[in-house]
């Protein structure tokens, strides 16, 4: 019967573990995107400063060409989480009805256990 109870408990941390992975990777999509909210700002600011808005223009400001770039780049790395956030999700749901599954198999024993 110890077995059944340490197979709860592991299977409450891997809950608690999945849980914590997907809130980090919110909480960094969440910080990408306010950086690159925060470049554009830049970006813009530095082409009004230089009356020059066409990136392809040959006197576009350097600072915004990095700026633009790194927003891009940005970007993708927010997709790139997108894609581990619903892979996370999708395991996190399996880990919780594997942990459904050991509690109702533990609350069983026990009540067996309580009638003998």
């Amino acid at each position: 019967m110890k077995s059944r109870e340490s197979l709860v408990r592991l299977k409450e941390f891997q809950v608690k573990e999945k849980q914590r992975q997907l809130n980090q990777l919110q909480m960094m999509m969440a910080e990408f995107d306010r950086m690159t909210k925060e470049l554009e700002q830049q970006i813009a600011f530095e082409e009004k400063k230089s009356g020059i808005g066409d990136p392809t223009h040959f006197a576009y400001p350097t600072f915004a060409k990095a700026a633009r770039q790194r927003a891009e780049n940005l970007q993708v790395s927010i997709r790139e989480l997108k894609v581990q956030q619903d892979a996370a999700e999708i395991a996190l749901e399996e880990v919780k009805a594997e942990y459904a599954k050991a509690s109702a198999l533990e609350e069983r024993d026990g009540s067996v256990r309580a009638r003998a």
